[in-house]
């Protein structure tokens, strides 16, 4: 492939008027940005409840954080794009989703509600448990070289069973507060209770995003370097404040 300017992305963010309580479109955003930093062409669609979803025509889709009782209503909706959305996951789709959409991914949340259904895209599930883990959170990814940064805060303990977690927890809680993991990865999906928004703060895995969606497209991966210097210091100084501190005060 012969010039970044012959590529684009499209993204799809899915019930962003729902699904957006935890700053979801600061990723839209960062995605959107880094592409055009490389003239690569990117477009954003967003997707209502009501409105068709062409996963087809789809680079990468955006599910992010609501309240339990946002998710209710989403996972109606849900059934209805179910197997689209695991025929997009099956073929290679890369999916970011946070929070509430990383529960979504699974087959289950239970609440103290009532069940919420997911789109059974990764096998785990989550079940509400008493308080709600909230902090910081710092993790070591085998998928990229800088540390993860971010903010956690969820009542669910989401348990993957087996899957490949998105990182090691070097500080915070993780997927249920136990298992010193945090967030899945499966195939080109990642799913993650680190918000905040997530990508502005962890350009490797904004870019690892975008590389995957375009490797998947084009069969070409290849990404122009940015100038991250602002982001690794604001990744190294979240690094330093709660990694370091804590091994330092152990």
């Amino acid at each position: 492939m012969e010039g970044n300017e012959q590529r684009k992305i499209t993204i799809g963010h899915l019930y962003p008027d729902l699904l957006n309580l935890y700053g979801d479109r600061g990723n839209i955003a960062c995605l959107m940005q880094r592409c055009k930093w490389r003239g690569i062409e990117a477009e954003t669609i967003e997707f209502e409840l009501n409105d068709e979803i062409d996963f087809t025509k789809l680079d990468i889709v955006l599910l992010g954080g609501g309240s339990d009782r946002e998710q209710m209503i989403v996972c109606q909706k849900l059934k209805s794009i179910q197997k689209d959305f695991k025929d997009y996951v099956e073929d290679g789709g890369v999916v970011i989703a946070v929070c509430g959409g990383y529960q979504l991914l699974g087959k289950y949340y239970r609440t103290e509600d009532g069940i919420i259904e997911g789109l059974d895209l990764v096998d785990l599930y989550t079940e509400q448990e008493e308080g709600r883990l909230i902090d910081n959170i710092v993790l070591k990814s085998d998928l990229f070289d800088l540390p993860v940064v971010g903010f956690e805060n969820h009542g669910g303990r989401t348990y993957i069973n087996g899957n490949k977690p998105f990182g090691k927890v070097l500080y915070g809680s993780g997927n249920d507060g136990k298992s010193g993991y945090e967030g899945v990865v499966y195939k080109n999906v990642i799913g993650t209770y680190l918000h905040g928004p997530l990508l502005p703060k962890n350009p490797q895995v904004s870019d690892y995003l975008i590389a995957r969606a375009l490797e998947r497209k084009y069969g070409d991966d290849s990404l122009i370097p940015l100038d991250d210097s602002q982001e690794i210091s604001a990744n190294q100084y979240i690094y330093d404040r709660f990694v370091r501190k804590a091994d330092a005060d152990s």
